[in-house]
């Protein structure tokens, strides 16, 4: 780093001999959170992290003109945990020489394409970042009480060019989500060809969907909003031939009022992780308004677009249906597709025939049996098979492993909604760090919400015993 970042504490590179502190599988936000938080340790950790692809790139399909975070700037990877680090987003803005620009654009929330931009600049100059390296497996060694991360060096074209193992004394799992395709498409999206895509790799169709006669978006989140709005605007009027599809009963709004916003703080986290086993599998089903509504302002930006499109008489040929799911699609002829609809509320059911669709559908946490298959004797599972993880972000396991192996955002049924939250990043590499020194590198605020999510039981009332005078609250004179 050079002067204008400030000082960062350096890492010290292990020799082949000598194990690693911690190693990483894979480098999104997260990880990357946790290795440019590891890198200002005092005395430094001995790291590395692996990552298969050949560079960092977060959600480029999904990099649409305009499209932003949906949390302020300074969840960014280290502020909210270190404000001082040279890793924050407003050092990335002072080295572009872009600090006076964003002082006057008054912009709390950014665009995506520039976070993207700043989490490649940390990337590219943070030490102990190995892309282009597969990580295939994770296994305890009980002679040398290391972790082993067996791992493929990849060339340029993707393919194997060296093996390479590393030791470690600590893991943490950063492997990230994966597109997640109904069941009743995925024959279809696999099928070369056909124009039935996923959001997250919609840009790189965007072309083909603009020429497209008549395209379908499937998802009611804040993916499927922004595909709408962009066919929407760069589509002819009165000729838009757009269909929105969602399961949900409405186009709903994302939760964002500042008391709903403290589900995503510390406080709500512990208090989430606390809970009984199968009260937190109710709860997080009813909580989707919280993360995966459409923001307020994207909206409004797709009704003012549909409402200017009357200003002339007539109405946009676009159709926005909430409460349908699609029961079986297949294919019409070579280029179209004909969707089976069921509306949920009418209990009625149509078709639906179109050129392209796009499924805003979400994700689903990336499955690591085949990673951790080595370690699957020393793992713990709850009642419905999950792995059990503890307050620290560790995966609970035999006694006999003195290792530890972290997990990032794949612990939604243990610490609740704000797993995927990029505004908790910083603060679990904070608890992940605190836990592997043994120490506190990063002092953790003791509140972090106005809320008191639940009851203090030293304050609960005490019960009268049975025939117990009790003094009564008022008296007769």
């Amino acid at each position: 780093m050079t002067g204008s970042t400030g000082g960062t504490t350096s890492t010290p590179q292990p020799d082949p001999d000598r194990p690693h502190d911690l190693v990483g599988v894979g480098i999104g936000p997260f990880n990357l959170s946790l290795a440019a938080l590891a890198h200002g340790v005092p005395g430094g950790l001995a790291t590395a992290f692996y990552e298969q692809r050949p560079d960092f790139h977060w959600h480029p399909g999904l990099l649409i003109e305009g499209a932003t975070l949906q949390v302020p700037f300074l969840a960014d990877l280290v502020t909210l945990a270190d404000p001082a680090s040279p890793w924050t987003f407003l050092n990335y803005l002072k080295s572009r020489d872009r600090l006076f620009p964003f002082y006057f654009a008054e912009k709390f929330h950014i665009q995506r394409a520039e976070y993207d931009a700043y989490c490649r600049w940390v990337s590219g100059l943070l030490p102990g970042l190995h892309f282009a390296h597969q990580v295939d497996s994770v296994r305890w060694n009980p002679e040398r009480r290391l972790f082993e991360v067996d791992y493929t060096q990849l060339d340029a074209d993707g393919e194997a060019e060296a093996l390479g193992r590393s030791y470690t004394r600590n893991v943490v799992l950063g492997v990230g989500t994966e597109p997640y395709v109904p069941e009743p498409l995925r024959p279809l999206a696999d099928a070369p060809g056909v124009p039935v895509i996923h959001s997250s790799d919609y840009l790189a169709h965007r072309e083909t969907l603009l020429a497209a006669g008549h395209v379908t978006v499937i998802g009611s989140g804040q993916s499927g909003a922004e595909v709408f709005l962009d066919l929407l605007r760069a589509r002819p009027a009165g000729a838009e031939k757009l269909h929105w599809l969602a399961r949900t009963e409405a186009f709903a709004p994302m939760e964002y009022s500042k008391l709903g916003l403290e589900h995503f703080t510390p406080d709500y986290t512990r208090y989430f992780h606390a809970l009984p086993e199968h009260t937190r599998g109710e709860l997080v089903p009813r909580q989707w308004q919280l993360h995966k509504g459409i923001d307020a302002d994207t909206i409004a930006a797709i009704h003012d677009e549909l409402y200017r499109r009357t200003l002339h008489g007539g109405w946009p040929d676009a159709v926005l249906t909430p409460g349908v799911r699609v029961r079986t699609a297949g294919r019409v002829a070579t280029t179209k597709v004909e969707l089976h609809l069921e509306h949920l509320q009418q209990n009625t059911r149509s078709r639906l025939t179109t050129d392209a669709v796009v499924l805003a559908t979400g994700y689903r946490e990336r499955p690591v049996d085949r990673m951790l298959a080595g370690l699957d004797p020393y793992l713990r599972h709850d009642s419905a098979g999950r792995a059990r993880i503890d307050a620290t972000y560790r995966l609970v396991l035999d006694a006999s492993v003195t290792g530890s192996v972290y997990v990032q955002n794949a612990e939604k049924h243990t610490h609740g909604v704000g797993a995927p939250d990029l505004g908790l990043a910083a603060w679990r590499s904070a608890v992940i760090l605190n836990s592997v020194t043994g120490k506190e590198p990063y002092p953790l605020p003791r509140r972090t919400a106005f809320t008191s999510f639940g009851l203090d039981a030293r304050e609960a009332p005490s019960i009268p015993a049975q025939g117990q005078k009790l003094t009564p609250l008022t008296q007769n004179v």
